[in-house]
Protein backbone atom coordinates (compact mmCIF):
# COMPACT_ATOMS: atom_id res chain seq x y z
CA UNK A 1 0.00 0.00 0.00
CA UNK A 2 1.72 3.17 -1.02
CA UNK A 3 1.85 6.02 1.73
CA UNK A 4 -0.07 8.52 1.82
CA UNK A 5 0.92 12.26 2.53
CA UNK A 6 -0.31 14.10 5.04
CA UNK A 7 -1.50 16.54 3.12
CA UNK A 8 -3.58 13.64 0.92
CA UNK A 9 -5.01 12.59 4.38
CA UNK A 10 -5.72 15.74 5.88
CA UNK A 11 -6.42 17.91 3.39
CA UNK A 12 -4.60 21.53 2.55
CA UNK A 13 -4.46 23.76 5.77
CA UNK A 14 -5.31 27.02 3.87
CA UNK A 15 -8.70 24.84 2.75
CA UNK A 16 -9.86 23.68 6.22
CA UNK A 17 -9.94 27.05 7.51
CA UNK A 18 -12.78 29.69 6.83
CA UNK A 19 -11.94 32.66 4.62
CA UNK A 20 -13.19 35.86 4.63
CA UNK A 21 -15.69 35.23 2.26
CA UNK A 22 -16.88 32.14 3.81
CA UNK A 23 -17.89 34.56 6.79
CA UNK A 24 -18.94 37.01 4.61
CA UNK A 25 -21.85 34.78 3.30
CA UNK A 26 -22.89 33.36 6.58
CA UNK A 27 -23.02 36.74 7.50
CA UNK A 28 -25.25 37.79 4.35
CA UNK A 29 -27.62 34.70 4.32
CA UNK A 30 -27.74 34.80 8.13
CA UNK A 31 -27.94 38.88 8.56
CA UNK A 32 -31.35 38.60 9.95
CA UNK A 33 -31.24 35.67 12.49
CA UNK A 34 -28.00 37.29 14.03
CA UNK A 35 -29.41 40.68 14.22
CA UNK A 36 -32.66 39.39 15.98
CA UNK A 37 -30.57 36.96 18.16
CA UNK A 38 -28.47 40.25 19.24
CA UNK A 39 -31.84 41.99 19.38
CA UNK A 40 -33.12 39.08 21.77
CA UNK A 41 -30.04 38.58 23.73
CA UNK A 42 -29.25 42.44 24.47
CA UNK A 43 -33.22 43.94 24.73
CA UNK A 44 -31.95 47.15 23.33
CA UNK A 45 -31.56 48.29 19.55
CA UNK A 46 -28.91 50.14 20.28
CA UNK A 47 -26.97 47.44 22.44
CA UNK A 48 -27.92 45.01 19.68
CA UNK A 49 -26.61 46.86 16.97
CA UNK A 50 -23.09 47.53 18.76
CA UNK A 51 -22.84 43.85 19.62
CA UNK A 52 -24.00 43.02 15.97
CA UNK A 53 -21.63 45.16 13.75
CA UNK A 54 -18.46 44.10 16.68
CA UNK A 55 -19.49 40.68 15.86
CA UNK A 56 -19.14 41.32 12.15
CA UNK A 57 -15.81 42.84 13.16
CA UNK A 58 -14.55 39.89 15.26
CA UNK A 59 -16.01 37.90 12.24
CA UNK A 60 -13.71 39.53 9.64
CA UNK A 61 -10.76 39.36 11.81
CA UNK A 62 -11.05 35.61 12.51
CA UNK A 63 -8.64 33.09 10.51
CA UNK A 64 -8.42 29.59 12.25
CA UNK A 65 -11.83 28.38 12.15
CA UNK A 66 -12.45 25.49 10.23
CA UNK A 67 -15.22 25.84 7.53
CA UNK A 68 -17.55 23.45 8.84
CA UNK A 69 -17.85 25.58 12.20
CA UNK A 70 -18.19 28.98 10.71
CA UNK A 71 -21.86 29.03 10.94
CA UNK A 72 -21.77 28.12 14.93
CA UNK A 73 -18.84 30.03 15.33
CA UNK A 74 -20.36 33.16 14.15
CA UNK A 75 -23.48 32.46 16.82
CA UNK A 76 -21.09 32.28 19.45
CA UNK A 77 -19.48 35.22 18.57
CA UNK A 78 -23.11 37.39 18.31
CA UNK A 79 -23.40 35.48 22.14
CA UNK A 80 -19.97 36.48 23.34
CA UNK A 81 -20.27 40.20 22.84
CA UNK A 82 -23.77 40.21 24.64
CA UNK A 83 -22.43 38.46 27.18
CA UNK A 84 -19.44 41.02 27.14
CA UNK A 85 -21.38 43.96 26.82
CA UNK A 86 -24.28 43.32 29.32
CA UNK A 87 -22.61 40.91 31.93
CA UNK A 88 -25.72 38.80 32.90
CA UNK A 89 -25.67 37.50 36.31
CA UNK A 90 -28.17 35.99 38.91
CA UNK A 91 -27.83 38.81 41.44
CA UNK A 92 -28.54 41.11 38.80
CA UNK A 93 -31.79 39.66 37.64
CA UNK A 94 -33.65 43.06 37.65
CA UNK A 95 -31.25 44.69 35.53
CA UNK A 96 -33.30 44.51 32.36
CA UNK A 97 -35.14 47.54 31.26
CA UNK A 98 -37.69 47.30 28.60
CA UNK A 99 -36.44 48.66 25.31
CA UNK A 100 -38.09 51.53 23.75
CA UNK A 101 -39.34 49.57 20.89
CA UNK A 102 -42.69 48.48 22.68
CA UNK A 103 -44.83 49.90 20.31
CA UNK A 104 -45.41 46.95 18.42
CA UNK A 105 -48.22 44.23 19.69
CA UNK A 106 -45.29 41.67 19.53
CA UNK A 107 -41.53 41.85 17.96
CA UNK A 108 -41.75 38.19 17.35
CA UNK A 109 -42.77 35.14 15.19
CA UNK A 110 -46.67 34.64 16.20
CA UNK A 111 -47.87 31.55 17.78
CA UNK A 112 -44.11 31.29 19.47
CA UNK A 113 -44.14 33.35 22.31
CA UNK A 114 -44.50 36.59 23.07
CA UNK A 115 -41.41 38.21 22.52
CA UNK A 116 -42.08 41.81 24.21
CA UNK A 117 -42.27 39.30 27.68
CA UNK A 118 -38.78 37.84 26.68
CA UNK A 119 -37.38 40.88 26.37
CA UNK A 120 -38.71 42.37 29.32
CA UNK A 121 -37.05 38.89 31.75
CA UNK A 122 -34.32 39.80 33.47
CA UNK A 123 -31.05 40.01 31.62
CA UNK A 124 -30.27 35.98 33.16
CA UNK A 125 -33.12 34.98 32.77
CA UNK A 126 -33.41 36.27 29.29
CA UNK A 127 -30.14 35.15 27.84
CA UNK A 128 -30.72 31.65 29.67
CA UNK A 129 -34.05 31.38 27.46
CA UNK A 130 -32.35 32.28 24.04
CA UNK A 131 -29.00 30.13 25.15
CA UNK A 132 -31.23 26.96 26.26
CA UNK A 133 -34.73 27.38 24.43
CA UNK A 134 -34.04 29.29 21.15
CA UNK A 135 -30.21 28.40 20.48
CA UNK A 136 -30.24 24.71 22.14
CA UNK A 137 -27.03 25.24 23.66
CA UNK A 138 -26.68 22.29 26.27
CA UNK A 139 -27.01 23.21 30.47
CA UNK A 140 -23.46 23.22 30.96
CA UNK A 141 -22.44 25.33 27.98
CA UNK A 142 -24.72 28.31 29.06
CA UNK A 143 -23.31 28.03 32.51
CA UNK A 144 -19.73 28.06 31.29
CA UNK A 145 -20.44 30.71 28.82
CA UNK A 146 -22.71 32.98 31.23
CA UNK A 147 -19.85 32.42 34.35
CA UNK A 148 -23.15 30.45 36.59
CA UNK A 149 -23.74 27.49 37.90
CA UNK A 150 -25.60 24.56 36.00
CA UNK A 151 -28.22 25.19 38.91
CA UNK A 152 -28.91 28.95 38.09
CA UNK A 153 -29.22 28.30 34.88
CA UNK A 154 -31.51 25.90 35.42
CA UNK A 155 -33.80 27.83 37.90
CA UNK A 156 -33.76 31.29 35.10
CA UNK A 157 -35.09 29.22 32.66
CA UNK A 158 -37.79 27.45 34.77
CA UNK A 159 -38.42 31.34 35.88
CA UNK A 160 -38.36 32.22 32.35
CA UNK A 161 -40.57 29.73 30.63
CA UNK A 162 -43.32 30.11 33.84
CA UNK A 163 -43.15 33.96 32.80
CA UNK A 164 -43.55 33.66 29.21
CA UNK A 165 -46.44 31.56 29.66
CA UNK A 166 -47.47 33.71 32.33
CA UNK A 167 -47.24 31.55 35.04
CA UNK A 168 -46.80 33.74 37.64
Amino acid sequence: MAERTQTQIFGNAEDQYATREDFRKILDEDLDRLYQLSFLLTADQQKAERCFVASIKDCADENHVFTEWARPWTIRIVVENAIRDLSPRPTRSNSSSLPSLRTQESTGPTGYFDADRLIGLPDFDRFVFVLRVLEGYPENESALLLGSLRSQVREACTRALKRLARID
